[in-house]
């Protein structure tokens, strides 16, 4: 009987006869807009009211002059808070009962209109499944009879049928108009029929809106085919990204930064590669695993006119005999770095689908990196008997071929502050230990 119930209702939402159409969602939004108004100003006589009784606190020696400011500014960020809040209680509701709310593409907002028939309607079933269940219970306690409990279930199914008739017709107006908006040429032709566009870094960020554009994103090099593949694509556990750093380089010796014998501010690394970001909890946004393959140029240019030698199994620092206009020796090594990031990024409600996205909020990257060094070479430029020459030299210079290391990033969205540290020395066979270190800015293009 009770499925008989539910199929009832479904003809007679087709089959009802037409009813005072409800609430359009003009009606609603100037209502929200009203009831907005009415909140700041019960909450703002609220604040008064406090504020007074405090001066009287004040008048009568119950707190001083400075406890009346400290508690007067307690009072005005709960005023703000208690108005956010509300209002965002009543844009929550007038959302959920509008999902054309807001769109902004012809697509968008067809689509939305088309979401909120179905969430009436399972609204209206789910109402109509309580109210069955009722009188079912009153039926097995004796309350009502078979024949009553059938005749209100038949009452109760025309009655909720009646109101998705009303609401499917306002739905239906909305519709309407739309199509109308369309034929006036008031969305424009790029907005209803969407286009290819490439965008750069945070011009696409995960909140924008792209509508039914097909956009190509540099340098994160995603492509999104409408609003609803970029959502998809971001909300995945698993994302991509490509990372680029720059910053200073420098060498820790026996401990110590300081006193180098490399300059501090010329001395440079880069990095770029791309990695992949895993959710490690399907429900949760907070852990990530992020893992990839990067390049990394650590730049070194000793001071006083000095330069590498490779002496025998020994890598030294010599003074030159002719004066430099450039020393630089560079390591380029590939890595796989690995790092568990814990991600702020608060996860986002469209049209009731939870999106877990990422890089849109504070992050700590804690981990490390292992790999080989692939290439080292030296850079000299000097004047000789007026002629400027230039000399580079490729080979080993008895630098340790294993690379392996710490690192940690902090940092808001794309934008990081960067620190890796080998834990290999920088040469193999030298006296004296020395471990490259590197402090710069991050960016990882999600």
């Amino acid at each position: 009987m009770r499925n008989l119930t539910v199929y009832l209702v479904l003809l007679l939402c087709f089959f009802a006869g037409k009813m005072l159409a409800q609430e359009t969602y003009e009606q609603a939004l100037e209502k929200t807009e009203i009831k907005f108004e009415q909140i700041k100003q019960e909450e703002e006589k609220a604040y008064n009211e406090e504020v007074e009784k405090l001066k009287t606190q004040q008048k009568n020696g119950i707190i001083s002059k400075q406890e009346f400011k400290d508690k007067k500014i307690v009072l005005e960020k709960k005023k703000e808070s208690n108005i956010k809040e509300r209002g965002h209680l009543e844009a929550k509701k007038i959302r959920q009962k509008f999902p054309e709310l807001g769109a902004k593409s012809y697509t968008d907002r067809a689509e939305r209109i088309t979401e909120g028939i179905k969430n009436d309607i399972e609204e209206e079933k789910k109402l109509l499944k309580t109210e069955i269940e009722t009188v079912d219970k009153q039926l097995i306690d004796g309350v009502i009879t078979k024949k009553q409990a059938e005749e209100q279930k038949l009452q109760l199914a025309e009655t909720r049928a009646k109101i998705i008739e009303s609401k499917v017709a306002d739905r239906q107006k909305a519709l309407s108009i739309l199509a109308q908006d369309e034929i006036d040429g008031k969305l424009s032709k790029d907005d209803s029929k969407g286009g290819t566009r490439i965008t750069i870094g945070g011009n696409n960020n995960s909140n924008s809106d792209i509508g039914n554009h097909n956009d190509f994103v540099f340098p994160a090099m995603k492509a999104y085919n409408g609003q609803k593949d970029k959502d998809r694509q971001q909300s995945k556990r698993t994302t991509s990204q490509f990372v680029f750093a720059i910053g200073n380089n420098n060498l820790v010796t026996e401990g110590a930064v300081a006193n180098s014998d490399f300059r501090y501010w010329q001395s440079r690394f880069y990095e770029w590669g791309f990695t992949f970001n895993s959710r490690i909890s399907n429900n949760h946004n907070l852990l990530h695993a992020k893992y990839g393959l990067s390049l990394m140029y650590n730049d070194l240019k000793p001071t006083d006119n000095r330069y590498f030698v490779d002496n025998g199994n020994q890598t030294n620092l010599e003074t030159n005999p002719v004066r430099q206009d450039d020393s630089r020796f560079r390591n380029v090594n590939l890595v796989i770095p690995f790092h568990l990031e814990f991600d702020f990024t608060k996860p986002t409600i469209k049209n009731g689908t939870t999106y877990f996205k990422s890089h849109d909020s504070f992050r700590l990257g804690i981990g490390g990196y292992f790999g080989a060094n692939v290439k080292s070479k030296q850079i000299l430029k000097y004047d000789l008997d007026g002629y400027h020459s230039e000399e580079k030299t490729k080979g080993d210079f008895n630098t340790n071929g294993f690379v392996y290391g710490l690192s940690t990033y902090l940092g808001y969205k794309a934008t990081s502050l960067y620190l890796k540290y080998d834990l290999n020395t920088l040469f193999e066979n030298n006296p004296v230990d020395q471990n490259n270190i590197s402090l710069g800015i991050r960016f990882d293009f999600n």
